[in-house]
């Protein structure tokens, strides 16, 4: 709400009664002035014009081959790797930070270590190393076997290089490596919700499974929600370390493009195009799914962007938006007296 400046009314003539029907007393809230805000509004526009002015102008950019090459279908392909990429990633360390969090929290000494331990390692080291350490695992194990340890019997054995390729060896170093991130996440989660509700739940008999499912990660979704849609669009971006063992996602097929024709520049103008366009893309469902699940922690929601757009166009007040005290609409042309 705009702050304002309480001005007493100036008393009428003798005689007279007030314009509004008011008594002396009144006061007129009158609206601050911010004229700095628009100082500096202009100052940032005016930066940002001049930016793009430049870049679009500049005659190093050849603007025909970032056409050319924006809906490439090598181009699309590779968009549509990274995408698969970021979901099935985002859905398997979410699964296994469901679980490495309630081991964090469980009484049971061995599960509790083992999780800290997972998370430590994961978290302590760089995603880069992790995934050349994938890609490079048959260096370390030529052939990977099942059978009885400390034993010669084997069910079977394969090359690592056949069983783990480039694209599973980058899945695995991306899910494992977020996993660690999600488990804390989550973990956060559920401390956010208050012990009492687990007891309640307790005292009404259902199992531990059905609280957690039902009542705790329910109410710890408010929490989880926008960190959880941060990770996602980094996962997105760190796709991109995915070219260092040869997955063709975006970035990697820029660069073989850019390798053949010698336009660099404008090849990272069209991935970072696309970039935009993808994490642009997953804040709407973050936008929706953090004011759904936040619906019980405000006696009102602002109004959605759309709904801001509607008041603004239908030159009406968007809902939730606060007047003042003792403010009423004015009287249509049609009813005034």
């Amino acid at each position: 709400m705009t702050p304002a400046v309480a001005t007493p009314r100036q008393p009428a003539a003798p005689g007279t009664a007030p314009a509004d029907g008011g008594g002396q007393d009144d006061v007129v809230a009158v609206p601050l002035r911010h004229p700095w805000r628009w100082v500096g509004a202009a100052l940032l526009a005016l930066s940002a014009a001049a930016l793009a002015s430049s870049l679009w102008t500049n005659p190093n950019i050849d603007h025909g081959t970032i056409g050319t090459y924006l809906f490439h279908p090598r181009i699309l392909g590779g968009v549509g790797l990274t995408i698969v990429l970021t979901v099935v990633s985002m859905v398997v360390s979410t699964v296994l930070g469901v679980f490495l969090a309630v081991m964090r929290l469980s009484r049971n000494p061995v599960m509790n270590a083992f999780a800290w331990f997972y998370v430590w390692v994961f978290r302590g080291t760089p995603l880069l190393i992790q995934v050349v350490f994938w890609g490079y695992l048959g260096l370390l194990y030529s052939q990977i076997s099942l059978g009885i340890p400390f034993t010669d019997f084997t069910v079977f054995s394969v090359d690592t290089n056949t069983l783990v390729p480039a694209l599973t060896a980058g899945l695995l170093a991306m899910t494992l490596n977020q996993a660690a991130y999600s488990a804390e996440i989550i973990r956060g989660g559920m401390l956010s919700v208050d012990s009492g509700q687990q007891e309640a739940a307790s005292s009404l008999g259902m199992s531990p499974a059905f609280t957690l499912f039902r009542v705790v990660l329910p109410q710890a979704m408010r929490v989880i929600i926008p960190p959880m849609g941060n990770e996602t669009i980094s996962m997105l971006k760190n796709t991109s370390l995915l070219s260092v063992i040869a997955v063709l996602e975006l970035y990697t097929v820029a660069t073989q493009i850019s390798s053949q024709n010698l336009r660099q520049v404008e090849l990272l103008i069209v991935v970072s195009c696309w970039y935009l366009f993808l994490t642009s893309a997953l804040s709407v469902p973050q936008y929706y799914l953090e004011r759904h699940y936040g619906r019980g922690n405000a006696r009102q929601q602002a109004p959605t962007p759309l709904a801001r757009i509607r008041a603004v166009l239908g030159k009406q007040p968007a809902p939730g938006t606060a007047t003042l005290p003792g403010s009423a609409p004015k009287a249509s042309k049609g009813h005034q007296s």
